[in-house]
This record gives structure tokens, sequence and C-alpha cells, in this order.
């Protein structure tokens, strides 16, 4: 039996490391990251700690949204490889002992995907119902197509009834939650949905070990497609411009879960599968999920820590309320970053704080996911230039976050020997994994020591989360318990050193300067430096 085929219930104790293939390691000298280019560094993620990886998609695509829109959802973009580079990854990902996570796109394709083509061809194509067709409202001062069938708005352009295009040839609207050249499939097509399960067994039959699934919340829409609120707490300038309208119908609809509930039932045909969904809901609606799904290999990512102000009550009070509302069976997996977001370096303040929030990762319950570069602080490339930037989302520009990964100081920082499809961020030659590497002391060095520590200790891989009272405004601590096994996590959110008593004796284990001065004062006092996080046994 394959020793991948061995391991049950893999994800229980896994950490994953997202990559964003376009800019990883571009094995070819064409400028774009690639599967060869992942394969040549599955020894340095291997020993970097982690369980497995999670590519950003792959498939083939015209990359109006650098992939999200999804030509043929069975193939490989010539860019990255073929089918049979994908199945020599997951070969060599395996004998390693690495799992492989795919991106499910669910909500939309490409218009140029065969089946949006012939959708568009006609009313009456066995295929028009696939997508969200609607007559326009009849508006004679607004021209032959008349008006949009609603006042729904997009995600990247929130001009009123953004979210539907004219097609001229049928004299309907298409709908698209995205960009035009992204339109949602209808997701109440019976058809629809067998033909996604059928996607997902294609790539499950390769040997692909799990997938994370795009903007689950979005997949089905009210049925009778009534105009949305506007949002009388709606900030402009400070709230983001898709909450202008209160999203009662456009997404979040109650049956969406009894999708989760096919995907569930298709990744259950195959044995030892795990899936993670992209739901930026609130925190009661994220423990719904869990509470609604049968399966325990299916966790939604909680995004609410990337949106809380970096202080230890706020960061205290998400994760306190969420640990107390999900089972003991349930996964939680809390996510600081990933291809979204501005990276953790940046958006935090500095290197100290996302040392902090390295060890608040990788000591939290749950599956920790690790996206690429933020294991040696890449921060973003804030003065990327306009004129090189690909991203088309020009409100929320994402380039910053998502520049080629800094392998060393040569020209290209080790991605490429050639320009890369997206510039590299000057910092490269001071932030990078051949010098860090070399440093014991290293943002490497720390994730690697905690990802070594969270392998050993049982209480970070499987114990409870227990709060703790701390007498300081500034500092962040709990337990994580197993059996007689009590690990303190005390972080000081704070640029001040913090002093404060512990109720208990405590023995250091590590902390995030990766030194051993931090210390007791006396026996049952403990002080932290700025930004330092603190790792204890409770003796």
């Amino acid at each position: 039996m394959h020793i991948m085929e061995q391991q049950k219930d893999w994800y229980h104790h896994a950490v994953m490391y997202q990559i964003y293939p376009r800019s990883y390691r571009d094995s070819n000298e064409d400028g774009v990251g690639d599967i060869g280019g992942i394969i040549e560094k599955l020894d340095y993620i291997k020993n970097l700690g982690v369980s497995g990886i999670w590519l950003s998609p792959i498939y083939p695509s015209p990359m109006y949204d650098n992939g999200y829109d999804i030509a043929d959802y069975t193939d490989i973009d010539p860019i990255y490889g073929s089918l049979a580079d994908f199945d020599h990854l997951i070969e060599e990902a395996h004998k390693r002992n690495l799992r492989v996570m795919l991106d499910f796109v669910p909500n939309h394709t490409s218009f140029l995907h065969p089946w949006f083509l012939e959708s568009k061809s006609s009313r009456d194509n066995p295929k028009r119902d696939w997508y969200i067709w609607k007559d326009p409202k009849p508006d004679p001062a607004n021209g032959a197509s008349g008006s949009p069938p609603n006042n729904w708005i997009t995600v990247f352009d929130n001009t009123p009834s953004a979210a539907w295009t004219w097609d001229e040839t049928t004299q309907q609207y298409y709908m698209h939650s995205f960009f035009p050249q992204q339109p949602d499939l209808n997701w109440r097509n019976p058809e629809v949905i067998h033909a996604m399960g059928d996607v997902l067994r294609f790539w499950l039959q390769r040997g692909v070990d799990g997938f994370r699934i795009d903007v689950l919340y979005y997949l089905l829409k009210d049925e009778k497609f009534l105009d949305e609120p506007e949002n009388p707490k709606y900030r402009p300038g400070i709230d983001h411009p898709n909450e202008k309208l209160v999203h009662l119908y456009s997404k979040d609809q109650p049956d969406t879960l009894k999708l989760m509930s096919y995907f569930n039932a298709v990744l259950d045909e195959f044995e030892n599968k795990f899936m993670v969904s992209e739901t930026y809901v609130s925190i009661p609606e994220t423990i719904k999920i869990y509470a609604t799904s049968v399966r325990r290999s299916h966790a939604p990512f909680n995004f609410h820590l990337i949106f809380q102000p970096f202080e230890a009550k706020a960061f205290k009070t998400v994760i306190d309320e969420f640990q107390t509302g999900i089972q003991e069976h349930d996964l939680p997996i809390y996510v600081l970053g990933n291809h979204d977001q501005s990276r953790i370096a940046t958006r935090l303040g500095g290197q100290q704080q996302a040392r902090l929030a390295a060890m608040l990762k990788l000591t939290l319950p749950g599956v920790p996911f690790v996206y690429y570069g933020d294991e040696i602080g890449m921060e973003d490339y804030k003065d990327l230039p306009v004129e090189k930037r690909k991203d088309l989302f020009v409100e929320g520009n994402r380039d910053p976050e998502r520049t080629p990964m800094q392998w060393n100081a040569d020209t290209f920082g080790g991605f490429s020997d050639v320009e890369p499809w997206l510039p590299i961020n000057p910092q490269y030659k001071n932030i990078h994994v051949n010098k860090q590497e070399k440093d014991e002391k290293s943002m490497l060095s720390l994730y690697k020591s905690l990802l070594r520590l969270r392998r050993s200790l049982s209480s970070l891989l499987d114990g409870r989360y227990l709060p703790v009272a701390i007498d300081v405004e500034h500092v962040f601590g709990y337990i994580r318990a197993y059996g007689n096994e009590e690990i303190l996590v005390l972080l000081n959110f704070s640029n001040e050193i913090q002093t404060f008593q512990l109720p208990y004796e405590t023995k250091l284990i590590m902390n995030t300067y990766m030194d051993t001065k931090s210390s007791y004062i006396k026996k049952y006092s403990f002080f932290l430096r700025p930004y330092e996080g603190a790792l204890l046994r409770v003796v």
C-alpha cells in the first residue's frame, strides 16, 4: 500500500503551504512560475516542516483574473506545464509524504469556456440554463437593451447594476459576481451540479488529496432576483465598495449548504480527502457550517483575524468566541494571509509583528495555512509601478502581495533567469531564503522551530484551547492542554515591555526573538519585550 494511503485523517495534524504558482519558481526561463519549479522546491517545502501544498489555479485560462477565470476545469494551462507534469508533481510530492490540494472554482467560468460559448450561442441551446440569463427591465430611455434585471453589483465594479452584461446576440443579460469575463454558473441546474462533481472526481482520481473551494457563499442566488437594499452603515472611503448594498439575495443563501453536502459526498467516494471552503461570513455563520456538515474533513476558513486591529483584546475576543462555539471534533482554520490580502509583515506593521503572528498561527488549534514567502517575512511591493501591474482589480490591486518568491540575492531573486511576469520586490536583496537558511535567528528559522515543536508536542497537535486571563492590556495568552501537558502561549501586541503575573510556575521553551533573554523577575512573574511571543511549559 502506498505510504500516503496509510495515514488516516492526515488533515487533523496538517500544516498547509499555499503556493501562487506564477510566482513561486520558473523552471523553463519564460518568466512565469510553473509546475516544474514547484517540483524543484519540494525538498525546501519538506524541510520547512509543512504537511502539504495548496496550489492557486493552474487550469487553462485567459487570465483576466489571474487564473480564477477557468476555460477548462480538467487540464493544465500550458504556462504551467501539462497533465503529465502535474502527475509528476503528485508523484514527487507523495514520495516526500507531502499532500497536494487544488483550488476548486465553482461559482463561475471564463467567458471563453466551451460551456459558456454554447450557452450564449442561442436561447434554446442545451447549455443555456447552465448560466444565469435574464430579460431586461422595460426601459425605452435606456435603449434597445432596456435596464439590467436588478441593481446587483460585483466585487470588482460597483456601479449600479454592474453584475449584469448585455448580450447582443440573444438579447438578454448574463450575471457575473466578478468580472464580465467570469459569468456565474447556475447552481440551481442539476446538470451543472453533476458536471462539477465530475470535475472533482477527475482530479481525485489523479491523486489529489483535497480542495479549497473558492467563494462558496456566492454559488446560489435568490430565485426571485430582487433588488438589494442600500446599506445604511456604509462608509465611503472606509468600507469595501461592495458593501454599498446589503447582499440579501446575491449570496449567502441558506440552501448553499446543500451544495456543500454534495461536494462532501463526492469526496467520500474516495478515502482520506480534505476540503476547506472560502467563506467570508460572520463567526456564527462560520460555526453553522460546521454544525450542518456531517463530514469532519471539511472546514471553512476563518478570516476574522485578518480584519481585526492588531490588538491583544481584539484577537482574544474573536478567538475565544470561535473556540467556544465550535465542537471538540471541528477543525479550526484561522487565516492571517493569502493571495488576496496584504502580506502579514506589511499589514501588521513590521517583521517583529510578523514573528508574533507566526507563533500565534502555529500554536492555535486546527490546520494552519502558510502563504508562500511569509516564512521569510516577505512584504508587499508597495511601490510596484502601475504600468507593471497585472491585476485588473484596480481599486484593490493584489499584485503587491503576489510578487515572485525571493530565493536568493541574484538578479531576479532566484525565481527566474529572465525578467519575471511581475517585478520582484527590491527587498529581495536582504530578505531571501538563502540568507535566512544560514541565520539561526531568522524568520525562516523561527518557522522551522515552531513547526518542529508543533509536530513534537501533543498539546499543540490535539490539545484543548483554554483562555488565560492576563492582567495587562496588551498581552494575549492561552493554554493548549493535552493530558498532563500544558503549553502556555504569551503574545505581546505592543511596542513596549510588558510585565505581569502568572498564576503558575512555567519553564521557557522558546520565544520569537530566538534567544533565552525572556526570564522571570521572580517565581510567578514574567516579562515580554516589544512584540515578543513566548512558548512556555506549565510546571
